[in-house]
């Protein structure tokens, strides 16, 4: 499996605004220029993030974004579930009827298997921390001088 450039930039939209939590709101222009992506590819990323609940947007000349909960609530899973749809390896895992072999298929199980502990694995995952190893990133940068 291999995620799209809307999950992988959909996360670092994410981990901007968790980055600014509690520091009110955050313009997409200042995430372009700090991630380096496009603002316009960016806007497209708001809506489902919006819509799915994770993120809150103001209007107006001091609008912008922030996450709708802490960092600590927010979870990879959610955010690639949103951006990226299913997560499944196999289509057939998630619509048997999709293959004649399915109820008896050992692969089928595996691939089943897989996916669930892949899925674990992103829940597992908070924004908290990701600011965590980042922050563990900085300590290092600075012991380093």
């Amino acid at each position: 499996m291999k995620l799209s450039t809307k999950g992988r930039y959909g996360v670092r939209l994410m981990f901007d605004l968790a980055l600014h939590y509690g520091e009110g709101t955050v313009s997409l222009k200042d995430v372009a220029k700090r991630q380096g992506i496009s603002e316009k590819y960016l806007w497209h990323l708001i809506s489902p993030l919006k819509h799915a609940g994770l993120i809150n947007s103001t209007r107006g000349s001091q609008g912008g974004y922030v996450l709708a909960k802490p960092p600590h609530l927010i979870s990879l899973k959610e955010i690639l579930l949103v951006l990226e749809g299913s997560m499944c390896l196999v289509d057939c895992t998630e619509q048997p009827s999709l293959c004649k072999r399915a109820s008896g298929c050992v692969a089928r199980e595996v691939w089943t298997e897989v996916a669930d502990k892949m899925l674990r694995a992103l829940e597992s995952f908070t924004l908290e921390e990701m600011l965590e190893k980042e922050r563990g990133k900085q300590e290092a940068i600075t012991y380093s001088i």
